[in-house]
C-alpha cells in the first residue's frame, strides 16, 4: 500500500506521541486492516525506527529470553545494527501476539525507557489476553484499528472535490449525487486496504475476487492459532464461512448457520471470532435513557469485518449495478451493515454498537441502532421509507427524555419537525448514507440549531 492511503490512525498516533505521559500504544485490529503500513507511515516522522516482526524466529529469539530492560534495548538496536543515541526513536514490534512475553515486556518500557516510543501490533491479541498470559494492564495504551472509512476511501481514490464537500458541515446539495455514487461503490468494495488498492490500480471488480478469497482463507488458516483444539478449530472455520450470510440479522447460537452445533460451542466460536476482531456481536439494550447498557439474555445482532467480503462471499456484487438504492436488496440488511461499519469506525471506536429493542407480545419494536450523545441516548434508523413509516423509533421516542431521531437514507439532508402517533413532538435529522461517518459532527450542528 503507497502513500495515497492516508489513514485516519496517524492522527491518533501523532497525538499519541504528544503526550507527556505516553505509554507503550498497543494497536489491535483485524489481520490485513493496515496496521503496519500505517505505522511504516508514521515512522518517517522519526529520527530513528526499529521495526521487528515478531513472525520471524530470528526476531522472536530476542524476546523470548529473560532479559533486563537494560539487557533488552541493547539486543534490539545490536540486532538492528544501531546505536541508541539522543534521537527521536520509535520501536515497532509486530505480530506481538507471536511471542506473550514480549507483550509482558512492554511495561518495562513505559517505567525505565519514557525516551522510547514504543507501539506494538497484532491481529490476534484479544484472544492472547484471555489465556492466562500477564497482561500489562495499566502500563499499555490501545488504538483499534479498521477497514478503511468512507472519507479514506475518498482519500485514497483522489476524489478530492467529494471529500471536501463530505467534510462540508452540512454538505452542499449539488454534490450529493456524486457522494452518493461513491458511496455505492465503497459499499460493493469495502475497505480492505489490498482491496482498495488493487482497484484504484485496475479498476476491475472481478480481480478483486482473488483477493477477497485470499483474505478469508488467511482468516481460517489463522484459527489453528487461537482455537484451544481441532474440534473449536473446525466449528471456528464453519463460523467464518456463514458470518457473511448472517451479518446484519439478529443470530441464535443454537443451530447457528443452519447448522446441529449446539449453543455452547458456537457461542464460544463467535466469541472467540470476536476478540479476533473479525466480527461484533452486538447485543441490544432495553434503555431509552443513559447508560446504554446491554441486555444479554436477548438475542444479538452479527457485524461483520467489512462489507465487500460480504458481497463477495454472499454473491451480492453484481446486484449493485442494477439498483438505485442500497436500501432496496438483501431486504435492506447491507444498508444498515454499511452504516454500522462507518459508526463502528469513527463513532465506536473503542466501544460496542448496540440498537434498542422492546419485546411484547402485542406491540415489539427494533431501531437499527442507537448511540450516546450528550446526556441522551440518540435512536437511528436506517431506512428508505418515509418518516412517518418509523413506527420502532416513535415508540422509542414516547419512552425517553429528549426530542431527537436520526434516519439514514437514500435521500438529502434535511431537518424536520414530526408528530408520533401519541402525540409527542420530535425533530428528525435525515442524513443521507455516506454521511454514516460524520454523524458526531452533525448532532452537534443539529441539537444546536
Amino acid at each position: 500500500m503507497n502513500k495515497m492511503f492516508y489513514r485516519d490512525v496517524l492522527d491518533d498516533l501523532r497525538h499519541w506521541s504528544e503526550k507527556e505521559d505516553r505509554k507503550p500504544l498497543i494497536i489491535r485490529g483485524a489481520r490485513q486492516v493496515g496496521k503496519t503500513t500505517a505505522v511504516n507511515m508514521f515512522s518517517e516522522e522519526f529520527e530513528q525506527y526499529l521495526n521487528f516482526n515478531l513472525d520471524l524466529p530470528d526476531e522472536q529469539k530476542i524476546f523470548q529470553q529473560d532479559l533486563s530492560i537494560t539487557d533488552l534495548i541493547s539486543a534490539m538496536f545490536l540486532h538492528k545494527n544501531k546505536r541508541r543515541k539522543k534521537r527521536r526513536t520509535l520501536i515497532f514490534i509486530d505480530e506481538i501476539q507471536n511471542v506473550p512475553k514480549a507483550l509482558a515486556q512492554l511495561r518495562y518500557f513505559c517505567e525505565s525507557a519514557k525516551d522510547l516510543y514504543v507501539i506494538a501490533s497484532g491481529s490476534l491479541l484479544k484472544t492472547i489476553s484471555s489465556r492466562k498470559i500477564t497482561y500489562p494492564v495499566g502500563r499499555v495504551e490501545f488504538i483499534n484499528m479498521y477497514p478503511l472509512t468512507f472519507s479514506e476511501y475518498l482519500s485514497a481514490a483522489n476524489a478530492k472535490e467529494a471529500l471536501e464537500f463530505y467534510n462540508q458541515i452540512p454538505s452542499t446539495g449539488f454534490a450529493h449525487s456524486e457522494l452518493l455514487k461513491h458511496f455505492h461503490r465503497f459499499t460493493l468494495l469495502g475497505g480492505m486496504p489490498e482491496v482498495i488498492k488493487d482497484y484504484i490500480k485496475t479498476d476491475d471488480i472481478l480481480s478483486l475476487n482473488s483477493i477477497y478469497n485470499n483474505l478469508l482463507i488467511a482468516y481460517k488458516e489463522d484459527v489453528k492459532k487461537y482455537a484451544r483444539n481441532e474440534e473449536m478449530a473446525r466449528i471456528i472455520r464453519f463460523a467464518i464461512d456463514s458470518c457473511p450470510y448472517e451479518a446484519g440479522t439478529r443470530i441464535k447460537f443454537q443451530g447457528f448457520g443452519n447448522s446441529n452445533y449446539k449453543s455452547e460451542k458456537m457461542n464460544e466460536a463467535l466469541k472467540t471470532l470476536e476478540k479476533a476482531m473479525l466480527i461484533d456481536i452486538i447485543y441490544p439494550t432495553t434503555n431509552t435513557k443513559p447508560p446504554v447498557k446491554p441486555d444479554f439474555r436477548k438475542s444479538p445482532k452479527l457485524q461483520f469485518l467489512d462489507t465487500g467480503l460480504i458481497n463477495f462471499s454472499a454473491g451480492l456484487q453484481e446486484y449493485f449495478f442494477t439498483m438505485e438504492d442500497l436500501h432496496s436488496f438483501h431486504k435492506g440488511i447491507l444498508a444498515e451493515h454499511i452504516v454500522g461499519q462507518e459508526l463502528k469506525a469513527n463513532y465506536y471506536r473503542n466501544d460496542q454498537l448496540s440498537f434498542w429493542v422492546r419485546e411484547k407480545k402485542q406491540s415489539s419494536a427494533e431501531v437499527d441502532f442507537v448511540v450516546p450523545f450528550k446526556e441522551y441516548i440518540i435512536p437511528i434508523e436506517v431506512k428508505a421509507g418515509k418518516s412517518g413509516t418509523l413506527r420502532s423509533l416513535h415508540q422509542f421516542i414516547d419512552k425517553t427524555n429528549h426530542p431527537y431521531a436520526v434516519r439514514f437514507y437514500s435521500g438529502e439532508i434535511s431537518k424536520d419537525q414530526n408528530t408520533t402517533p401519541s402525540g409527542k413532538n420530535y425533530h428528525l435529522l435525515s442524513l443521507p448514507y455516506y454521511l454514516a461517518g460524520k454523524l458526531r459532527e452533525y448532532l452537534e450542528w443539529f441539537t444546536a440549531s
